[in-house]
């Protein structure tokens, strides 16, 4: 082999070892605490079930909820339907992981009220949508645009809609709690993963 393809590999093995200790600085990023994770659910369950509460906050809420009974990435949460749902008996059965495993879970009664708020405020999300109304759980609540179109509210909410909800109770969270408790993360993993069954 040439002397110059030598030092190619060479230089390729280099950058793909440091693209592994990259990796490993970055992922996976530390945990909350259990009462931190907890903090957060009671924050976002309080505010949600509040009189005048965004649709976002309860969507929220409900992601926490559902990833605090179950453990489910945002995939799994996504994934959820109204038929899931059984809430007179505090059951949602959540399909996990690439392979769609389905598997129950049992809510507490905060996150069946929560539930129930949602599901009141999902169908006025609904309401004026032309056609069949949408069986995922998680709906977008405000129009919002998706590569350049533009969706309306009571659509099935994508994974970056999820991130970018999520980031936005942090930044405000943050700024509200500057000084008196540590900074939220960014990145809901770090706080489902707490929960994670």
């Amino acid at each position: 082999m040439p002397s110059g393809s030598i030092g190619r590999l060479q230089g390729v093995d280099v950058a793909a070892r440091t693209a592994k200790d990259t990796a490993r600085d970055r992922y996976p990023r530390p945990v909350v605490t259990t009462a931190e994770a907890e903090w957060i659910w009671r924050r976002l369950s309080v505010e949600a079930m509040e009189d005048g509460a965004k649709p976002e906050t309860v969507r929220l809420a409900v992601v926490v909820g559902l990833a605090r009974a179950s453990g489910a990435r945002y995939g799994g949460l996504l994934r959820c339907t109204l038929s899931a749902l059984d809430l007179d008996s505090g059951w949602v059965t959540i399909e996990h992981g690439k392979h769609r495993v389905p598997r129950r879970h049992g809510l507490d009664r905060g996150t069946v009220l929560l539930l129930r708020r949602w599901l009141r405020v999902r169908q006025e999300l609904c309401a004026e949508l032309e056609g069949s109304v949408p069986e995922a759980l998680l709906l977008t609540v405000h129009h919002t645009h998706d590569n350049g179109v533009t969706v309306i509210a009571g659509l099935p909410i994508t994974r970056q809609g999820l991130v970018l909800s999520w980031r936005r109770f942090v930044h405000r969270t943050n700024a509200r709690y500057a000084g008196r408790r540590p900074p939220l993360p960014t990145r809901f993993e770090q706080v489902r993963r707490v929960w994670d069954t």
